[in-house]
């Protein structure tokens, strides 16, 4: 027994291997976050501001609307509604190249399509299952899709978009055409497999590529404490050497100051960004959904005091707008909305034929 002993005590005593990588220089655990404090708040002009109210108002009457259908009986299926997340796509999409830049999300997608303009009538058509639908009315809620504008979903599978924007981010450096990929995901979608293979994949091929955790705090309806070891996500891509940002995502301004670096990071060609947006829904994961696990109180606080088109409001009149002028915004928005509803309630379902269209394609 002695001669074994002895030799795991020699073993001991000579000094450990130097590692390969002891000295790599180049692994800087830091984040964007320096830069982005530099200057937290977008410079926006008068005229910037209003729109994204506008934008921001916009999405908050539709989806109102679209819940309203859905009680009616009008809107089937699931139905995720963005109401108080309204800030995080406004600012993000605004800081945008539309002619080159892809987006794709999850299923809480109404709001992206809004953000980039698109009539709310063939939205709105969508969700009513109308032939004159931005899908044909074959997508519903959750399966929206634009290549004119590149917009590649709406996606049902909790974190498969992560991957497929991993996807679109490799088209844009195969191409060489100059664009990125914003890549959205909520905080449940955070802790799935995927989202770290593409972690990989985008560091390692250098992609072109923004992912945007939007934590709504609760996931499906477990609040991230309770599911998350690690609950600052803008952190979780620090092993793949992505530098990460933390961003009031209720504050329109303040995300849209985080797209500017962001993107500017990318676009030198830096590889990818993992921002988090720190939000709120303030209602259930689903229409289904009574949201039990949080109270009334909780969510009133968030209404009061964070609300993102109340915050920019706010700016909007210390900047010498006046309350008739933003009521009138949000009158024609209204009407706007009312008339979108009148469009889908009226329009026609898909013809039988259209079950067998868009089902493969034939040639590439």
């Amino acid at each position: 027994m002695s001669a074994p002993v002895r030799g795991i005590l020699n073993l001991a005593k000579q000094p450990a291997k130097k590692s390969a990588h002891a000295d790599d220089s180049d692994f800087i655990l830091h984040s964007l976050q320096e830069a982005f404090e530099a200057k937290k708040r977008y410079a926006a002009s008068d005229a910037e501001m209003l729109e994204f109210y506008r934008q921001m108002l916009l999405i908050r009457r539709f989806e109102e609307k679209a819940g309203q259908l859905y009680g009616l009986g009008l809107i089937g299926g699931f139905c995720h509604l963005y109401i108080g997340q309204e800030a995080v796509a406004i600012g993000l999409q605004s800081a945008l190249d539309n002619d080159r830049d892809s987006v794709i999300t999850g299923y809480r997608d109404h709001g992206h399509m809004l953000a980039y303009g698109i009539d709310p009538k063939v939205i709105m058509a969508e969700l009513t299952g109308r032939e004159a639908g931005i899908s044909k009315g074959k997508g519903g809620s959750m399966h929206m899709f634009s290549t004119e504008h590149k917009f590649y979903g709406g996606h049902g599978i909790v974190g498969a978009q992560v991957a497929l924007g991993g996807g679109l981010a490799l088209a844009h450096q195969y191409n060489e055409d100059g664009g990125l990929c914003l890549a959205y995901f909520g905080d449940g979608a955070a802790n799935q497999g995927q989202v770290y293979e593409t972690f990989n994949m985008a560091a390692l091929w250098n992609l072109p590529i923004v992912f945007v955790v939007e934590d709504n705090q609760y996931a499906m309806g477990t609040a991230s404490k309770r599911s998350s070891a690690e609950t600052r996500f803008y952190r979780r891509g620090t092993a793949f050497r992505i530098p990460g940002m933390e961003v009031n995502g209720m504050d329109v301004l303040e995300v849209r100051a985080a797209a500017e670096v962001a993107f500017a990071h990318v676009r030198a060609g830096k590889g990818p960004v993992l921002m988090e947006c720190n939000t709120y829904r303030y209602r259930g994961h689903s229409m289904s959904d009574p949201a039990k696990y949080r109270t009334r109180e909780e969510v009133q606080e968030q209404r009061d005091h964070h609300d993102p088109i109340e915050g920019l409001k706010k700016t909007l009149l210390e900047a010498g707008k006046t309350e008739d002028e933003l009521k009138a915004i949000d009158k024609a928005i209204r009407a706007e909305v009312a008339s979108a509803a009148d469009f889908a309630e009226t329009s026609p379902e898909p013809g039988a034929g259209e079950l067998y269209t868009d089902v493969l394609v034939e040639a590439y």
